[in-house]
């Protein structure tokens, strides 16, 4: 038992001295034996790929310190702002994500914004290493006229709007028509047509907003088109998401017949996933002519080999495609939807949040070989203990599981080059200076977490978000 306690306490002490930065007095003091450097490293991006780094880096470093500082007072990025609030599982990772934020040598530093609070220059100065994971807060553009009109808005956006993100409050989109045509068919798409067409008593139970609850309550939505681009062998949601549509109440599934021409020829062909969800599809098809239409009130409609073409008055008008190598080549045939409002959900794109990022303004995104934050693109030549991981450094692409590989995978290059001394580790460094500004701790996001889950526990809800910053603040004793 006392070996055990004094364990604790050199670990105690090992931590104390670890969080003071090696102070050099402390470190002159051991006369007989020299104390390694801790080796600081800081992630800007309270995200998935910002934790999932953080989580190896701390396993596979025992000698690190891992800050993550957030332009948001609060934690979790995408998982808490993107993913749908009916999919609560999915939300799970949360509990992993908090598990590392509990590690003696993890800091959290929320409210903090690269490129205004601090600069990357000086986070190079105050780490040995630094990985960028800010995500992707940007849209890709139809680039077609009138797309700047009111109701014209995008899904990310719309998803924000639902989840709270702080100042999409003020969207207020325009759900008094019949009609709403998201362009795009991923797995947002999907979400963002569920959340339209599901009962407002399923969302009640969910962390959907009270104003986005009482916005969906009052819709005037009936239909929701769902266009893209190719055809159903190409479409990018996945089966548990059509399963999701297909089973919700008072709401029919209309496919086009004649999407599906040939498309039951090429199933053998097909792997497994891809055959499984076209398989979904054809029987979903077949069964809708036999469908007792009685209690339905509303229609989902996906429909396939449509191209944006122009915007009108609550129109929208699309070219005909054909699918030639798996791409989408527009014919002179066009045909046009009702549109009363219009969500592009055609992919995101990161910004450059610091003039010392060197960043590919036209993939939106940052430039990089594996991670590495290339200094010079010609000669790829890249800048020491600079990483880029998640959707900042690859595009937005893929799942959750997706961005953790990812993430993983980034932090192991990190740690090979840290052992293969490809830049100085051996500097005392004095990590983020936190003083004279509002800073959220991880204390003080717990804060805002208990005020949230009991606000929400009042309503039957697991939480109800503070969509204010300076709310948050104030809860948190900022």
């Amino acid at each position: 038992m006392n070996y055990t306690r004094n364990l604790r306490y050199c670990r105690r002490q090992f931590f104390n001295v670890y969080n003071n930065s090696f102070s050099t007095s402390a470190i002159k003091s051991q006369s007989v034996q020299q104390v390694a450097q801790p080796k600081r490293i800081c992630i800007v991006g309270a995200g998935p790929a910002g934790f999932y780094a953080a989580q190896y880096l701390l396993k596979q470093l025992s000698d690190c310190s891992v800050d993550i500082v957030e332009k948001l007072p609060v934690p979790f990025g995408l998982v808490r702002f993107g993913v749908a609030p009916d999919h609560p599982e999915v939300k799970n990772v949360i509990n992993t994500f908090t598990k590392t934020a509990e590690n003696p040598r993890l800091r959290f530093f929320g409210n903090v914004t690269l490129g205004t609070d601090v600069t990357l220059q000086e986070l190079r100065e105050r780490y040995h290493a630094v990985l960028l994971t800010y995500g992707a807060d940007q849209d890709r553009e139809l680039e077609l006229h009138n797309e700047q009109q009111a109701h014209v808005i995008s899904a990310r956006k719309f998803v924000a709007w639902y989840n709270g993100l702080p100042g999409a409050e003020q969207l207020q989109p325009d759900l008094s028509g019949r009609d709403v045509t998201i362009v795009g068919q991923g797995n947002v798409a999907v979400d963002v047509a569920r959340m339209l067409l599901s009962p407002i008593d399923n969302l009640k139970v969910t962390d959907t907003t009270e104003y986005a609850l009482e916005a969906l309550a009052n819709s005037k939505v009936e239909r929701v088109h769902l266009v893209g681009r190719r055809g159903p062998l190409q479409a990018a949601f996945t089966i548990k998401e059509l399963r999701e549509m297909l089973k919700l109440p008072q709401v029919e599934t209309r496919w086009r017949p004649e999407d599906f021409t040939g498309v039951d020829a090429q199933l053998d062909k097909l792997q497994r996933p891809r055959k499984r969800l076209t398989e979904l599809m054809l029987k979903s098809l077949g069964e809708q002519s036999n469908r007792q239409s009685g209690d339905i009130s509303k229609q989902f409609l996906p429909i396939f080999l449509r191209a944006p073409k122009a915007i009108v008055e609550r129109e929208m008008e699309f070219a005909i495609t054909e699918v030639q190598e798996n791409s989408a080549v527009a014919t002179s045939a066009t045909e046009k939807l009702p549109a009363d409002l219009i969500l592009r959900s055609i992919g995101y794109k990161s910004s450059c949040a610091d003039a010392g990022i060197n960043f590919d303004a036209r993939r939106g995104q940052v430039c990089n070989e594996q991670g590495r934050v290339l200094q010079d693109k010609e000669t790829k030549q890249t800048a020491p203990g600079l990483y880029v991981a998640g959707w900042l450094g690859t595009g937005p692409t893929g799942v959750i599981l997706t961005t953790m590989n990812g993430a993983f995978a980034v932090a192991k290059t990190i740690c090979d080059d840290i052992a293969a001394n490809a830049f100085d580790t051996t500097s005392l460094k004095p990590g983020f200076d936190p003083s004279n500004k509002p800073i959220v701790t991880w204390e003080g996001w717990q804060r805002i977490d208990k005020h949230e889950t009991e606000a929400g526990k009042a309503k039957g809800k697991p939480r109800e978000k503070i969509v204010s910053i300076p709310e948050m603040l104030r809860i948190a004793g900022v």
